[in-house]
């Protein structure tokens, strides 16, 4: 806290990313593919602020949250109907989207415009994909991110005590949003696209930020489905949630229950996850 009180007052002008990146390479803060970890370095910033321990620049642009996406622009889109068996459109392509790919701005609008808990701003280590038949249309947009800080179903199923959770927990990823969109009608193509994106998403994870995932999970509300692609797709059902938020601090505030599904990608992931 000393330092980031003198690297404030030695540079007045410095903004809070200024300020992270600076952090980073001091404390050579970094992810294992040699990346700055900037947004855990911000996250890290708001908390010692919320605390009172310090006091941050204003920040320069808006906050940056769900409530950024109410006004996406208007992204014109190919709506015509897709209704053929699968067969028909492979071999599909799984793109993975990377930073500056200008189609970005369309993985954002569609899911928060088709996807029912819309679009947050993905903070931390996270893939995007875009999925496209044989003829260049677009059938799905997956996101995969952060896993669950605590999931008791799924802890037990790993076999993590509290340590062992906080070593590895990076080693895991939620997919967070999955996207069919609501004009591609094509049985089986989510459970196909689930085992696909599993086959492929360690390397691009390892290539991306230097560790590899041994884990998939998702969470999936059973008020609106039944979970029957992941099932399919050779997911685990382990439990479900407690119907509780993370901001539920005084044990009040209720939300639906979901059911928690799980992929293994090796057969010795628990040993890897409890090392």
């Amino acid at each position: 806290m000393a330092l980031i009180g003198a690297l404030l007052v030695q540079n007045p002008t410095w903004g809070r990313v200024r300020l992270s990146l600076e952090l980073c390479r001091r404390w050579a803060w970094q992810n294992g593919a040699g990346q700055l970890k900037d947004m855990a370095c911000r996250t890290l910033l708001l908390k010692l602020e919320r605390l009172g321990h310090i006091r941050l620049p204003a920040r320069q642009g808006g906050r940056c949250n769900e409530r950024g996406y109410r006004h996406l622009a208007e992204l014109a889109h190919n709506r015509s109907p897709i209704e053929e068996p699968l067969k028909a459109l492979q071999p599909l392509r799984i793109e993975l989207l990377k930073t500056g790919d200008g189609r970005l701005a369309e993985f954002k609008f569609l899911l928060h415009r088709y996807h029912y808990l819309g679009l947050r701003t993905c903070v931390g280590e996270n893939l995007k994909y875009q999925v496209y038949d044989r003829r260049g249309r677009l059938l799905a947009c997956l996101l995969f991110g952060a896993a669950a800080w605590k999931a008791q179903a799924r802890d037990r199923f790993i076999g993590w005590d509290v340590a062992g959770r906080r070593r590895h927990l990076a080693w895991l990823t939620n997919n967070a949003r999955f996207l069919i969109l609501p004009w591609v009608r094509v049985p089986h193509l989510a459970s196909h696209l689930l085992s696909q994106v599993a086959r492929r998403i360690c390397a691009d994870w390892q290539a991306k930020y230097g560790h590899a995932i041994e884990l998939l999970e998702t969470f999936v509300d059973r008020d609106r489905f039944r979970g029957t692609c992941y099932r399919a797709a050779g997911w685990q059902h382990v439990g479900a949630t407690a119907g509780r938020s993370r901001n539920d601090v005084n044990n009040t505030l209720r939300v639906p229950v979901k059911d928690i599904y799980v992929l293994p990608l090796c057969e010795d992931f628990r040993r890897r996850l409890c090392a």
